[in-house]
């Protein structure tokens, strides 16, 4: 299973037209049919229901696609980490993080790094701990900073030294709006939007004390901007953390008694790094006094 044809795959998914796709990957029509069955012959699986205008991916080629990306994305980063390597420091360093205040101290590692280093770049991924881990397992990221929470038992780590304020956002029409804090005791009876990870679902239920074991939970999940437009069309609160976000409508109310979380900044232990990113985990080490 070479690469370029999992790139003729993912193309022909993309278009679902073998025509539209061959087109586009400067090839014949005939020779993209036969590399695709080829695939098919070594997966032993049929990977598209074929009709005469359009090709429609099966479960198996879902699956397919879901692992062909991966395996796209890590061939395209290993290939960049081997560029200019003699040359002056250069490549791509890629970075995952939650949508965090502990986020401007990253940036501002970031920014003093690229004046030192000015052709290397970075890429980031947005996502929960739990995403960022899963790619820094994959080796499709090479540093996470993770909002705790988490086991980082495997990772070497830099704790920040931000701590994330949690708080409720409400419409400005809840009777909770003009309160300068808000209980357990106010929230109980709310219904409320959690972030989509179980362990800071469990941190939540903690705060709530007794009032934790009937809460009225009317959706979870991890961007704050969708779950601030549901609150304001419901009359939810979201339980989140404070990132000096405005939004129409919406107000953010900090806990009492406050609650807080640490963030890390982690990468794999003992892994080998692209040259750009062995050295901005140094600069961070050197930074950071670690």
């Amino acid at each position: 299973m070479e690469i370029r044809v999992l790139k003729y795959f993912l193309m022909a998914a993309r278009e679902e037209n073998i025509t539209k796709a061959a087109t586009l990957l400067h090839l014949t029509q005939p020779t993209l049919s036969r590399q695709l069955m080829q695939l098919e012959e070594e997966l032993g699986v049929q990977l598209f229901r074929r009709s005469k205008h359009r090709i429609i991916l099966t479960e198996d080629g879902m699956l397919l696609r879901r692992r062909a990306e991966e395996i796209v994305a890590l061939a395209d980063k290993t290939k960049e980490d081997f560029l200019h390597r003699q040359d002056e420091l250069a490549g791509i360093i890629s970075i995952g993080s939650g949508e965090l205040r502990s986020s401007q101290f990253l940036a501002r590692l970031i920014s003093g790094f690229q004046k030192e280093n000015p052709l290397v770049q970075f890429t980031f991924y947005s996502g929960n701990s739990d995403n960022i881990k899963e790619r820094l397992e994959r080796g499709l990221l090479d540093v996470g900073l993770l909002q705790e929470p988490v086991d980082i038992v495997k990772y070497s780590f830099i704790r920040t030294p931000v701590r994330e304020q949690w708080g409720a956002f409400v419409s400005v029409d809840s009777p909770l709006a003009e309160k300068e804090t808000v209980s357990p005791a106010d929230l109980a009876n709310m219904p409320l939007i959690l972030p989509g990870r179980e362990n800071l679902q469990n941190e939540l239920r903690n705060w709530f004390g007794s009032y934790g074991e009937n809460l009225q939970i009317t959706a979870s999940g991890n961007l704050l901007y969708n779950l601030a437009m549901l609150a304001r069309e419901n009359g939810s609160c979201v339980l989140t953390l404070d990132m000096a976000c405005e939004y129409p409508g919406m107000r953010f109310i900090p806990l009492s008694p406050s609650m807080d979380s640490g963030t890390v900044l982690v990468w794999k232990k003992a892994q080998a790094f692209s040259p750009a990113a062995d050295a901005f985990l140094a600069y961070l080490r050197n930074t950071q006094n670690v």
